[in-house]
């Protein structure tokens, strides 16, 4: 052949290509459709009547196979489709084993109504047909009273009564055996409501061109709608799935309605992506809820649900607002790598005993997405589990609160954050080294003699950063894991000097903790002053009063004695109470209090009763208070002994021991040594006072120092004037 020949065959075999290549670009998408489904084949009368007559065994069930066909229901082709109904509804209801109905792969053209297929079942009453089993009955009886009562008070408050007549009960649609609708297209309405299936519902991969109707259906066997698309809006309002429901992957391009359904089992709603708005309204989940991976690009409606299990809504994404307003939450919510773009509500969410936000991960901006919620209440739900990854989350969780106004939710989250922070400080104080433990340390802790031959060989080659780097080890699996992450820890060696610091780091962080919970409780606060005033008032009452009782007794009489015990009890009881209803540990900052004020007094105590006093003076008191004013006065630069200037004590004059409202005095002298605040003022001598007694004064007066400053600390970050002087100025 010349060249030239050549030449023009492959012009015209490249042009031959490219018009191939253009024809399936322009081509609509219909017609792909209708190419790609070549295998489908026309519904015609006769071969509809022979699958029916001759059904086929698919995973042992007696089967009506239609898949891959193209059936045609619109109203030109009435004829057919009345007689398409007749037949499948005979044989669908005959008595005996349930027949399964496969319309899988198939393309459905027209309106399809799923009522034309059952059996029709009153609602309520006794008038059952004799050809269910003794399994179907059960199943129906499930739902039956409450349907009843459902309609009765709604033709109660909707009908008008008609004295005339009685209206016809309610009837329901029933299928009794399986259906199938994998990758089935409906390309008109496809109306399944009111419908109960007694069998499981196989829908993976369908679609549906137009509205899809499930409102009312019961679902008694597992339904899956994975990989289903939904073009038009789909209503599954009221219905009840009564094991589980599969919505895994399902594209929903026009609204979804789920409005006060009930899901007794797990729901998997995972990758799903909503379009346009998902309405989930009074939506009862009595299993797991499972959203991970979900994608909403309009807005997210959970109000007024109820979540009796855990809900999961992992790495989902959230474009527009989020409302879970009145929702009610019995276990934990997962929000681990949520992006939230617009706004999250919480408002008026109930939270059972152990239910919380786990938030860690969380992705939203405080400047454009807002995470609302109760005031005082939303920030003791949201949890984060490791500080570690999580710092930028905590200070947009502030920020956020604080753009609100929220600022008791505020400082709940930089109280999580500290609580974090002393965990990570207890953990690398006293947890065991990746990097410096020994291969049998490390076998002692849990790890297997081979993992722990795997963690000396990696750090030989590079030190750990992270004890999360353990799951990269080969043989490491995430039980063990999980057994010793909190015991462990992966730093650089620490000095003696830097263990030290950290140490008094950690010492003076718990102390904050539970005596203020990080400035962010003031009645906790105000609880430890409390028991503090009351505890070193009686303490200076029983040194000022009991001084001896031998040779001549110098003792308080039954009196004062009762007024003190009273009085005493009721200032350490009203403390207590004040610290177990606000501390999260009371046990604890209890404990905190007695190592604070008991060890160092009781040692003055036991040294001054034991050597006795001997000393001029005795029978007069060591207290002394100004007699010339009585009014409310702030001593902050008053130190709680006498000076030695002899004008200076002409001013004060000693307690007297007579009078029966003497005992108020120590515990103003309390109030004074702790707050340098009182009403008046009284000091010790400094003539022949004991110097073990005014070392308790002075041990009360320096504790007083760091209480104030906890107190104005705690006063700053609860008064919402004060905190945005300080934050926004």
């Amino acid at each position: 052949m010349p060249i030239s020949d050549i030449g023009s065959v492959k012009t015209v075999v490249t042009l031959l290509i490219a018009l191939w290549a253009l024809f399936w670009v322009v081509l609509p998408q219909p017609a792909w459709a209708a190419i790609a489904q070549s295998d489908r084949v026309p519904l015609t009368l006769d071969l509809l009547q022979a699958r029916v007559k001759t059904p086929t065994q698919s995973e042992g069930v007696r089967t009506i196979d239609l898949r891959r066909m193209v059936i045609d229901l619109r109203p030109e082709n009435a004829s057919f489709r009345d007689q398409f109904y007749g037949l499948l509804q005979t044989q669908l209801q005959k008595p005996g084993s349930p027949l399964s109905l496969d319309l899988s792969y198939s393309l459905i053209q027209g309106d399809f109504a799923i009522s034309k297929l059952g059996l029709r079942t009153p609602l309520y009453g006794q008038a059952l047909s004799p050809i269910f089993s003794p399994l179907e009955l059960a199943q129906l009886q499930r739902d039956r009273r409450r349907l009843s009562q459902l309609s009765k008070l709604s033709q109660s408050l909707l009908v008008a009564p008609n004295l005339g007549s009685q209206a016809a009960p309610l009837q329901i649609t029933v299928l009794r055996g399986p259906l199938k609708l994998v990758q089935t297209r409906f390309n008109g309405i496809a109306e399944f409501a009111n419908t109960f299936f007694l069998d499981r519902l196989e829908a993976q991969g369908a679609i549906f061109a137009q509205t899809a109707e499930w409102s009312q259906t019961r679902f008694g066997q597992p339904v899956s709608f994975a990989g289903a698309s939904f073009s038009r809006e789909v209503r599954f309002r009221n219905s009840i799935f009564f094991a589980k429901a599969e919505f895994g992957q399902s594209d929903f391009q026009a609204d979804a309605t789920f409005q006060g359904s009930e899901f007794q089992t797990t729901a998997t709603f995972n990758q799903a992506l909503f379009q346009k708005t998902a309405n989930f309204t009074r939506v009862q989940w009595q299993g797991n809820a499972d959203f991970a991976q979900a994608h909403w690009l309009d807005q997210a409606i959970f109000t007024k649900d109820l979540f009796s299990q855990l809900l999961f809504l992992t790495d989902a994404t959230f474009e527009q607002a989020a409302t879970f307003r009145e929702a009610q939450f019995n276990r934990p919510v997962n929000l681990r790598g949520v992006s939230i773009l617009s706004r999250a509500d919480f408002g008026y969410a109930g939270f059972a005993r152990g239910a919380y936000l786990n938030v860690a991960g969380l992705k939203f901006d405080p400047d454009r997405a807002k995470i609302l919620g109760n005031p005082g209440q939303i920030g003791r739900v949201l949890s984060v589990p490791t500080l570690q990854g999580n710092e930028n989350l905590l200070r947009n969780l502030v920020r956020n609160f604080r753009l609100l106004e929220q600022i008791p939710d505020a400082n709940q989250v930089e109280y999580t954050a500290e609580r974090l922070r002393l965990r990570e400080l207890r953990q690398a104080l006293f947890g065991i080294n990746l990097n410096t433990a020994s291969e049998a340390r490390l076998v002692q802790l849990g790890f297997s003699n081979r993992q722990a031959a795997a963690i000396v060989q990696r750090r030989t080659q590079t030190a750990f950063r992270s004890i999360a780097e353990l799951l990269n080890l080969e043989g490491v699996d995430l039980a063990t894991y999980i057994n010793v992450r909190d015991r462990v820890t992966a730093t650089e060696p620490a000095s003696p000097v830097s263990w030290v610091l950290d140490a008094l780091h950690c010492l003076g962080l718990t102390l904050v903790l539970l005596l203020t919970r990080d400035g962010t409780n003031f009645w906790l606060t105000f609880g430890v002053g409390l028991v503090t005033i009351a505890y070193f008032g009686g303490l200076f009452w029983l040194v000022d009063r009991w001084r001896r009782r031998i040779p001549k007794p110098i003792l308080p009489n039954l009196s004062e004695t009762i007024w003190v015990t009273s009085s005493f009890s009721i200032l350490m009881l009203t403390g207590f109470a004040a610290i177990f209803r606000t501390s999260d540990e009371p046990w604890l900052t209890i404990a905190c209090l007695a190592i604070v004020n008991i060890p160092i007094p009781a040692l003055l105590l036991f040294f001054l009763f034991k050597q006795g006093r001997y000393h001029d003076l005795m029978d007069v008191s060591y207290f002394e208070e100004e007699g010339t004013l009585r009014q409310l006065r702030i001593v902050i630069g008053r130190l709680p002994i006498l000076p030695r200037y002899p004008m200076f004590r002409e001013r004060y004059m000693p307690l007297l021991w007579d009078r029966r409202w003497n005992w108020l005095n120590y515990y103003d002298f309390s109030f004074n040594n702790l707050l340098k605040f009182g009403f008046n003022d009284i000091r010790l001598r400094d003539q022949h006072l004991p110097g073990l007694v005014s070392t308790l004064a002075w041990y009360q007066w320096s504790l007083g120092i760091l209480y104030i400053a906890l107190m104005l600390w705690t006063l700053s970050r609860t008064i919402p004037g004060l905190n945005l002087l300080i934050y926004f100025k």
